[in-house]
């Protein structure tokens, strides 16, 4: 994985992963779907990360596909997976991932990069960050959630207003439709998300995996069929030894000591 692509790091128990294309505004190819992959896959097999942080240097978060290599997959014989396919596996692995993944936006987000940031569970952004899906301005359809998963997470009125004029919207409006959590001074967000994700990690992974799970899915569930998806997980946690550890804890009055098991 070459360091101009995206950067790895272990803090603690956070890994945070940071887009390094400034010069092309973080534009998502086929080098950086692939070391994406890799990190993730990294990050997954290694117990003591608990948090990831995925972030952008530069003055954009993500701008989006790079436009060369989505359009090189014209020339691909039929059947051929082109980097559309190759960014819905990278960003399914990304919204399916095991552990919490905080998305902070440092700058421009848009097109295939407010995708890429809607994989996240939590979105925190600097205040001078915006968002705009922008795929209409160039006659582009969206290809990895725009339209599907937008509605979803905003009220279905402003998803229209984002999908169809184009039209960025700053951090702070975003976080008044409920996209983004938290809010930060530019030169703060780095120090406050990464407070934000050691907080987090104290928590217990495998309460924090089962929620993430049935939180994911209960869009797609009738309300009972959520309701016991999350009576099953509890089942399952009762006998977790984080649950005892907890609940000892508690009764010890000291801060409890998760293993994740």
């Amino acid at each position: 994985m070459s360091e101009d692509i995206l950067r790895y790091e272990i803090v603690g128990p956070v890994a945070r992963l940071t887009l390094n294309r400034p010069r092309a505004m973080n534009a998502l190819n086929l080098a950086t779907l692939d070391a994406l992959e890799h990190c993730l896959d990294d990050i997954a097999r290694n117990d003591e990360l608990r948090v990831v942080i995925l972030t952008g240097n530069g003055p954009a978060f993500c701008a989006g596909a790079d436009l060369k290599e989505v359009l090189a997959g014209a020339s691909l014989a039929a059947g051929e997976a082109d980097f559309l396919d190759r960014a819905n596996q990278v960003f399914s692995q990304l919204r399916n991932f095991p552990k919490p993944v905080i998305a902070a936006l440092n700058g421009v987000t848009m097109a295939g990069g407010l995708e890429l940031a809607m994989c996240a569970d939590i979105v925190v952004a600097a205040q001078s960050a915006t968002l705009a899906d922008a795929h209409a301005n160039f006659g582009v359809y969206p290809g990895a959630g725009g339209a599907a998963i937008l509605p979803r997470l905003i009220p279905l009125n402003m998803a229209m207003y984002l999908l169809l004029t184009g039209q960025p919207l700053s951090a702070m409006d975003m976080k008044g439709y409920g996209l983004v959590c938290e809010v930060h001074a530019d030169a703060e967000l780095a120090e406050a998300t990464l407070a934000l994700a050691r907080h987090i990690a104290g928590k217990s992974p495998i309460a924090l995996q089962r929620m993430k799970e049935v939180a994911r899915t209960s869009a797609d569930k009738s309300r009972d069929d959520a309701l016991l998806h999350e009576q099953v997980m509890l089942r399952q946690h009762l006998r977790s030894a984080d649950f005892q550890e907890g609940l000892q804890a508690f009764g010890e009055k000291r801060a409890p000591n998760f293993k994740g098991r």
